[in-house]
């Protein structure tokens, strides 16, 4: 059993931060903190995604809609669906990937 927090150390940086939170067996919980205006160009997972609003509130782009997603709500994504996210205000974001795909990708796009 392990037991972790997306609300330990969360500072907005000037750059978009990525952190692997949680492992397990079948997935990896990762955090994404967003300032608010900082933007992750479009891009898609190699596997189903859940994108999960921890707090703040983001436009999330996918398949040529904005979804405006704020504290609470979810979403899921087949793999290969073209996606991006801005935020609006300093946002909190759970991304749940699967244990197949690799933390490091997102760190990437984060960086894009």
């Amino acid at each position: 059993m392990n037991i972790e927090s997306f609300n330990d150390d969360v500072f907005f940086e000037d750059k978009i931060t990525t952190k692997v939170i949680l492992e397990t067996s079948f997935s990896k919980e990762i955090r994404i903190l967003l300032k608010r205006g900082q933007i992750m160009k479009e891009h898609k997972a190699p596997f189903p995604i859940i994108v999960h609003v921890l707090e703040g509130k983001i436009d999330f782009g996918v398949l040529g809609e904005i979804k405006k997603l704020q504290k609470g709500a979810i979403i899921s994504l087949k793999e290969n669906i073209p996606h991006d996210l801005t935020a609006l205000e300093d946002s909190v974001v759970r991304l749940s990937l699967s244990k197949l795909d690799n933390a490091a990708r997102v760190e990437k796009v984060a960086t894009l």
